[in-house]
């Protein structure tokens, strides 16, 4: 098992959850963040800290896209390790609640530490 982001995270990646993965497994695209599957050590501990519930075990229904992508994208973004504020995107809270953000998903690299 692992942990994956969802598209709930895109145009909100409030990074709550970089701050306590104990491996360093998230890895950061421009408005989204990705976790490294072969990393994930399933503690679980960045799932109760993301407050758009983005996070989610792979065993879930309906996450298999999710590894793919989560995959996919851990593998070319940079690793980050600290939450950044001011990398917070301004306007997160009126995306809180959209449904099927993938359509939004730039696929270019985040910062990363």
């Amino acid at each position: 098992m692992t942990y994956i982001v969802n598209d709930k995270c895109i145009k909100c990646k409030l990074m709550d959850c970089v701050e306590v993965c104990p491996v360093d497994c998230f890895y950061e695209g421009e408005n989204m963040l990705a976790i490294k599957p072969d990393e994930c050590i399933d503690c679980g501990v960045c799932e109760p800290e993301c407050p758009v519930d983005a996070i989610e075990p792979d065993t879930n229904a309906n996450t298999s896209k999710w590894v793919e992508l989560n995959t996919k994208y851990s593998n070319l973004w940079p690793n980050i390790t600290k939450k950044r504020l001011d990398d917070v995107p301004k306007d997160q809270e009126k995306w809180r609640g959209v449904e099927n953000k993938i359509k939004y998903l730039s696929e270019k690299p985040g910062k990363g530490d």
